[in-house]
């Protein structure tokens, strides 16, 4: 059964091999995502944007193990090159994961998760000759606590920072 949960502490571990890491509640009760990505190895990473934050927003009630999340909301379940798991097909930015470890955090039981990044499929718009992506071009949102969402305004970009050198603005 596919499943699908919102959570608002992805972060980059590592661009070499490409890793990302999230935050999973303690596993006291029954987590349908952590039992998935167990099984089967694979999870995705869909970017919520301004058109689609009720459904992902809705991802987050506690539904029956048997009642997937994208049949109770206005999003999308789709498949990729094969890859195992599902995408949110209204996502514009989806990253296609293999679970690597977790990591439990013994002062409030909550788990990192550590996933390689296997597939990215994003819009060409928002990708910089350097690699960058310029996430407010497509409506990303951020996340304000557990229930509030904004669109990040872009203030400036700069050079990579080095000693007794200048930053240099690159926009």
């Amino acid at each position: 059964m596919s499943n699908l949960a919102i959570f608002n502490s992805v972060v980059h571990i590592g661009s070499s091999p490409p890793m990302l890491g999230f935050i999973l509640r303690p596993l006291t009760v029954a987590r349908d995502t952590y039992k998935n990505f167990k099984e089967t190895g694979f999870f995705t990473v869909n970017q919520v944007n301004n058109e689609i934050i009720e459904g992902a927003h809705q991802t987050a009630a506690s539904y029956k193990e048997h009642i997937s999340e994208f049949s109770k909301t206005n999003l999308t379940e789709s498949y990729l090159d094969q890859f195992h798991a599902p995408y949110v097909d209204e996502s514009a930015i989806k990253l296609g994961c293999s679970y690597v470890n977790e990591y439990r955090i013994e002062e409030n039981g909550c788990v990192m998760i550590i996933g390689a990044i296997e597939h990215i499929y994003l819009p060409n718009e928002i990708l910089h000759e350097d690699g960058w992506l310029q996430l407010d071009k497509h409506n990303a949102v951020v996340t304000n606590g557990l229930n509030a969402y904004a669109l990040p305004k872009l203030l400036t970009r700069f050079s990579y920072a080095e000693p007794d050198k200048p930053l240099q603005k690159l926009l």
